[in-house]
């Protein structure tokens, strides 16, 4: 059916169920600069909160609302559980460092790992529950990986 043949009630009330967004139930480890960001967000989803409460007529703003709502458990959520990792260079690819990986093809990627909320791939940064994270941690350089279904050659760790 098409939105023309609805009602804007309707639209409104659909928005307002927003489900949860979902909790990973991995542990939710966070570097210092992931810990800031999710107080950040947190405090985004609180003004969010107070804005659309502030509003005054509920009903004609409910999926603001339910916007705000949403994203304020989720982040309250998260940083309750964040669980800060001192990152101590041991020479390892660990959880907060970087690692450069070196391809069969000869291409060279570096990767920082991360927490879950703080990985962004685009941005050259994985979680750490990721599949190229876990085959990467506890290496050194010169040791080898498998990735992708790809040897890869551990060439810097930082």
């Amino acid at each position: 059916m098409s939105v023309a043949f609805t009602r804007e009630e309707d639209l409104e009330a659909t928005a307002a169920d927003l489900p949860d967004r979902p909790i990973s139930p991995h542990p939710n480890l966070v570097t210092p600069a992931g810990l800031t960001a999710i107080e950040a967000a947190l405090a985004e989803a609180r003004a969010a909160w107070t804005a659309a409460q502030a509003k005054g007529d509920i009903e004609a703003d409910r999926t603001a609302m339910a916007r705000a709502t949403r994203d304020l458990r989720y982040w309250t959520a998260r940083r309750a559980s964040a669980q800060l990792v001192e990152i101590e260079a041991d020479g390892r690819v660990r959880f907060g460092g970087s690692v450069t990986i070196e391809r069969e093809d000869g291409r060279t990627q570096t990767w920082r790992i991360t927490g879950e909320d703080e990985a962004d791939p685009a941005a050259g940064s994985v979680s750490h529950v990721s599949p190229l994270a876990r085959a990467l941690i506890g290496k050194r350089v010169g040791d080898e990986a498998t990735v992708a279904g790809q040897a890869v050659d551990i060439v810097a760790v930082d």
